[in-house]
């Protein structure tokens, strides 16, 4: 049977999402994503609900003309990235909202099946290839010397992974979650924002001021809430750039190197 879809509401690199039946939406992963992919993204949203943060339901697994697909609860709202686009004078409020809607995630302990973040870490680490082998062994020890957790990391948090729907904000794209520290989730964002600010990630110097003020003060508010952690984020941050190079991302590799480089 064949389904006429319509036009996609979104797409990304692995998969498009369409609405789907009412208070539904499929993401419909492209051919080449394989099925155990999909089963283990279903884990993981299902997981992450049980936690009891704000995340859309996932329902069932579908093939859909030959694709594999996944089910989610539909959710009516747009990014904070793109709400900001529109309303840039938002931006110092955004970003203090940001910080208590991750201070709230790590309140929350992480549910059984979620995956360790240290042995994500250490993947990650190993399989960077274009990080020196002096730089591993050291990044390496650093995160060893560094402590576990049990908290319910995102692993990928920012202002496109946040909904601004009329009940309040809701986070989606749990792919990378896992059980661990929390000042490493927080280092894992600034990696994520300052990578794309300080390199030519960002063509245009004006948006990576921008980026950089939303970054400073998420982390100022962040600390606030939770405070007494800084010193410890600060060693984080060479662990979770040297695991951001296996990403081949290559217009940061440079500047994520130099980053893995501090640690020790």
């Amino acid at each position: 049977m064949v389904h006429v879809l319509g036009k996609p509401i979104a797409a990304g690199r692995t998969a498009e999402v369409y609405a789907w039946e009412e208070g539904k939406i499929l993401k419909l992963y492209f051919e080449w994503f394989p099925l155990r992919g999909v089963e283990y993204e279903a884990q993981m949203a299902r997981a992450v609900c049980a936690s009891g943060v704000p995340a859309p339901a996932a329902g069932e697994i579908v093939q859909v003309n030959g694709r594999s697909g996944l089910v989610y609860q539909r959710v009516d709202g747009e990014t904070m990235s793109k709400t900001l686009q529109r309303r840039p004078w938002k931006l110092l409020a955004f970003a203090r909202r940001m910080a208590e809607i991750h201070a709230q995630m790590h309140a929350q302990v992480a549910g059984e099946g979620i995956p360790s973040q240290r042995g994500r870490l250490v993947e990650k680490i190993q399989h960077a290839a274009a990080l020196p082998e002096e730089t591993r062994q050291r990044v390496l020890t650093a995160l060893a010397a560094l402590p576990d957790g049990n908290r319910l990391c995102h692993g990928d948090f920012h202002p496109e992974n946040i909904l601004m729907a009329e009940q309040g904000e809701v986070i989606i794209d749990w792919i990378d979650v896992t059980a661990g520290n929390p000042l490493a989730d927080v280092a894992r964002t600034s990696i994520l924002m300052l990578g794309a600010a300080e390199t030519t990630g960002v063509k245009n110097r004006l948006l990576s001021r921008f980026i950089t003020l939303l970054h400073n003060t998420y982390l100022h508010r962040y600390f606030a809430l939770r405070p007494g952690g800084e010193e410890e984020y600060e060693r984080w941050l060479p662990v979770v750039a040297a695991g951001r190079i296996s990403e081949n991302i290559s217009e940061q590799e440079t500047w994520l190197i130099q980053q893995a480089n501090l640690a020790g």
